[in-house]
């Protein structure tokens, strides 16, 4: 199962307020966990949406919105993408990520479609033609200690 787990923004991180370098010491030995553990497909973290926008679309047409966007709660500082054998494997991974103090670090896991879930609403050719594309992904990615 792969699992996107998407890092919380909170008013420090949208600030552009950088971690204690206690904290990036710690998170990159816990990457370091996962990627040893073979969890770690990807992840970084993302700047504030004050550099960045949003793109609306109906029936054609584009409306961007530049940042700073101000409903905190609902933006993302970061991401992790993982490969785990269940939910509650990706819950007890997230429950030892480390934190800093009082600084708020919430974090929303959710599990990736996968090619067969689409049984019954995309034809076979569409499954096979969506599990090539990730296969000619994962032949693409850069290798690890490559």
């Amino acid at each position: 199962m792969r699992v996107m787990v998407i890092v919380k923004a909170n008013p420090e991180s949208e600030a552009g307020a950088m971690p204690s370098p206690e904290l990036v010491a710690a998170m990159g030995e816990y990457n370091d966990r996962l990627i040893a553990a073979g969890v770690m497909l990807d992840g970084a973290g993302l700047q504030s949406s004050a550099k960045g926008a949003r793109v609306h679309i109906v029936r054609g047409q584009a409306t961007v919105t530049d940042g700073p966007f101000t409903e905190t709660k609902e933006l993302i500082a970061g991401y992790w993408l993982w490969q785990v054998g269940s939910l509650q494997e990706a819950i007890d991974w997230a429950k030892q990520a480390p934190t800093e103090a009082d600084r708020p670090f919430d974090l929303e896991l959710r599990p990736f479609f996968e090619p067969e879930d689409f049984a019954g609403v995309a034809t076979p050719e569409e499954i096979a033609k969506e599990q090539a594309w990730r296969d000619q992904q994962a032949a693409n990615a850069p290798k690890a200690n490559a």
